[in-house]
């Protein structure tokens, strides 16, 4: 039969979830240490735990030597095989050899009350502390595991649960605030983490967190539980809304069908422990596009587009009415889904793309015409520059006819031929002076067509003076009355060009050259 230290050591263990060991080594070094504290005789002391007594056992261990220098922790060879022979015979003293230690008994009765509450205290800190330990390693082995724990107190924000037998902290930031609790209430939490602290390890406890709702999948869906469907990646944003990514692992199994069950029983018990959390199940998919379509749900997304694959941007396009419901509240459904995903999203509705592709063209078109009426510009100084060229070439063959007919006189007033010959020549003479004159006359009516033109805008080419003359605009105060899609109808006239020559007729601008 057990002695009755031994059943209280059993119970203590039983109690405090330690092994009976880890108690009887703790009377053992109590006993030890009060043992000290009394005889201060500077001895090696050790102690026993005897099971078939159940006393601790007291000795003072002394080394086996030649010669003696601490007769507290040595003893000769000599007098330990005389000791030994008196009390075990001849053979077991012949055993005895160098380095051999010797345990000597000392009592334990005398040790007295003071040495008692000396040994009451050490044991019950080495309990406390082997407990301790024994909790932080129960508990770091189940971090992310769903727990149940009622409410025991609130200490500045922060809720103390009791978890079975030790207390555990929910902080006020792993707190939904959607969500209010009295004492006594019972809670679903999941372990967060487990800190190493002075009073003990401390369990941190969270509301907040996903791994939360994937825990509560994991237990509402067979399917997550036997890995048939796997969650992809879960976000929240506690007590408003949450979004989980699925994929089956079989063709025939619907992720999200099995995830809602039929007619939403399961989630809406998840959404029930959740105090009313939105959670949106969408399909995980490999291909970004259609992952990200996915993650915008409910919203109906028109097309998606990838603007930069190394940074993960991605441009989404929806109708103007599902504009809102894809951003959310407060951007909250595109934000959840970026999260989701990995990608930053951009969303845009239809009317705001389109107006972003009009701008890009009309820019386009302004360079256009920008680098067109910078050509014309050019082509017109060249046109200006050859009219004087060609009138002063019709100016030197009307003098070039002249010295011909003078030449043709002077031959037939100098020739022996006979008369006629010389009134042929005189003849032929006169009828060639007239070519100069009529030369001259269609130089002048070639220069009159590029002739300078009516007026003259600050920064805007002549050929295009030209065209709003033969548009009905001539005079500068005219162009200035007009407007600038009246000017714009004008072939060969753009929105940009318009603009400028507006500025230029009522004064407004100096712009640069248009043409």
């Amino acid at each position: 039969m057990a002695n009755p230290l031994q059943q209280t050591i059993e119970a203590l263990a039983k109690e405090k979830g330690i092994e009976p060991d880890v108690v009887i080594s703790a009377i053992e070094e109590a006993v030890a240490t009060a043992s000290r504290k009394y005889y201060k005789t500077g001895e090696n002391l050790k102690t026993r735990f005897n099971t078939e007594t159940g006393q601790v056992d007291l000795f003072a261990l002394k080394q086996v030597v030649q010669e003696v220098t601490n007769p507290a922790t040595e003893i000769a060879i000599d007098d330990a095989r005389q000791i030994y022979q008196q009390l075990y015979g001849d053979d077991v003293a012949n055993s005895i050899e160098l380095s051999d230690e010797m345990e000597f008994p000392k009592p334990t009765e005398v040790l007295g009350r003071i040495a008692a509450q000396t040994a009451k205290q050490v044991i019950f800190q080495k309990v406390r502390e082997a407990e301790r330990e024994n909790i932080f390693a129960e508990y770091n082995q189940r971090i992310g595991e769903v727990v149940n724990g009622t409410v025991k107190r609130f200490e500045n924000g922060d809720m103390i649960l009791e978890v079975g037998r030790v207390e555990a902290v929910l902080p006020r930031k792993e707190q939904s605030r959607a969500e209010s609790y009295s004492p006594s209430d019972r809670v679903r939490t999941v372990i967060k983490g487990v800190n190493r602290g002075a009073k003990g390890p401390q369990i941190v406890l969270s509301r907040t967190d996903p791994a939360l709702l994937i825990k509560l999948f994991e237990q509402e869906v067979p399917e997550i539980y036997d890995s048939t469907v796997t969650i992809r990646g879960a976000v929240r944003e506690a007590g408003d809304r949450a979004k989980v990514a699925v994929y089956s692992r079989e063709r025939d199994v619907d992720p999200v069908g099995a995830c809602v069950g039929m007619k939403g029983t399961r989630v809406q018990s998840i959404i029930r422990e959740l105090r009313g959390e939105k959670i949106d199940i969408v399909e995980w998919s490999e291909d970004p596009i259609a992952f990200v379509t996915n993650a915008l749900s409910p919203a109906k997304v028109q097309r998606v587009s990838i603007v930069d694959d190394r940074e993960r941007v991605m441009e989404v396009i929806v109708e103007d009415r599902q504009l809102s419901l894809a951003i959310g509240k407060k951007g909250q459904n595109v934000r959840l889904a970026a999260k989701l995903t990995g990608w930053r999203i951009d969303i845009k509705s239809e009317e705001e793309k389109r107006r972003e592709v009009e701008a890009q063209f009309e820019g386009l078109e302004a360079a256009a015409e920008t680098s067109g009426d910078a050509a014309d510009t050019s082509g017109g100084a060249a046109e200006t520059f050859q009219a004087p060229l060609e009138a002063s070439g019709g100016a030197s063959e009307t003098s070039g006819a002249e010295p011909e007919a003078s030449g043709a006189g002077a031959e037939a007033s100098g020739a022996s031929g006979t008369a006629a010959e010389a009134s042929g020549a005189a003849a032929e003479a006169s009828g060639a002076a007239p070519k100069g004159p009529e030369a001259a006359e269609d130089a002048a009516s070639g220069e009159s067509a590029e002739a300078p033109v009516l007026y003259t805008l600050a920064g805007v080419g002549n050929k295009t003076v030209r065209k709003l003359v033969e548009a009905g605009y001539a005079t500068a105060e005219a162009v200035a009355a007009a407007s600038v899609e009246q000017l714009s109808e004008i072939p060969g006239v753009g929105g940009k060009t318009a603009e400028k020559i507006l500025a230029a007729a009522r004064g407004e601008a100096t712009p640069e050259a248009t043409e």
